[in-house]
């Protein structure tokens, strides 16, 4: 039996509820700054997130929500210059404080590095989104509590494809058997159980009625001793909160 190493962390939605308050927002910002009359709604938006990607979004939107819009000859440029601006309104919103972590989320962090497992991202966000959540919510130096930050188009093929996880795992040199993976999403869950990970999910407003028979645990966040979680599917065992007592005991009942 392999013994629990690491653990791996999704970003929008697992760490913060980034989506609908944050990019969801950022993006609107984006658009009125371009001159655009585009406004993403709250339900829009959820229909949106079938595409993981900023860039792979507003394409998917263009195509199937916006097909009337005159393309410039450059689209694949006029995009990123959208996305950039996009990802400039995200980092101001963490910086001013409005995007907080999830319940329970500082708390396992903290406890895994206490216990001395590795710990590492694997997320489709860009790595200035990561470094501004990471930064603005739990320190300057938090970057560092992470062996490997894996995001955006290191890989090629974002989730649900597997890569950003396999790529993650081999950076730390482990295999499926030693690690993982924390997920809010349907695309998540894809992502990781397809590179062989165990996978635990807290799930969010956007993504409380996925598909997440895959995962070893399903809750509506991690807990705190004062505001206990809500098991979705599977068993806790009794816990209230999720703690690395938990994560290893789900991880060893699955292996």
């Amino acid at each position: 039996m392999k013994e629990l190493q690491a653990l791996l962390f999704d970003v929008d939605g697992t760490l913060a509820d980034t989506e609908r308050d944050g990019h969801r927002v950022a993006f609107n910002l984006a658009f009125k700054d371009a001159g655009l009359d585009w406004d993403w709604s709250v339900a829009l938006y959820g229909k949106l997130l079938e595409v993981t990607g900023g860039k792979e979004r507003i394409r998917f939107y263009l195509d199937h929500f916006n097909t009337d819009f005159e393309r410039p000859d450059d689209l694949d440029g006029f995009i990123a210059g959208l996305h950039k601006a996009k990802t400039d309104h995200y980092t101001h919103l963490l910086g001013e404080g409005k995007i907080p972590l999830r319940p329970g989320v500082e708390r396992l962090l903290a406890e895994a590095r206490e216990k001395g497992f590795r710990l590492a991202i694997a997320t489709t966000t860009t790595p200035a989104n990561v470094h501004a959540l990471l930064t603005n919510t739990l320190g300057a130096d938090s970057e560092s509590w992470f062996e490997v930050i894996a995001a955006g188009d290191i890989v090629p093929a974002k989730k649900p494809a597997p890569d950003i996880y396999t790529y993650a795992m081999n950076e730390m040199k482990l295999t499926p058997e030693q690690c993982i993976a924390f997920e809010d999403s349907e695309n998540g869950i894809k992502s990781s159980c397809g590179a062989g990970l165990k996978t635990i999910i807290t799930v969010n407003d956007y993504t409380h009625d996925h598909d997440f028979s895959e995962a070893v645990l399903v809750l509506d966040n991690m807990g705190e001793p004062e505001q206990p979680f809500t098991v979705l599917a599977g068993e806790a065992g009794g816990a209230s909160c999720l703690d690395i007592e938990l994560v290893t005991r789900l991880f060893t009942q699955t292996s």
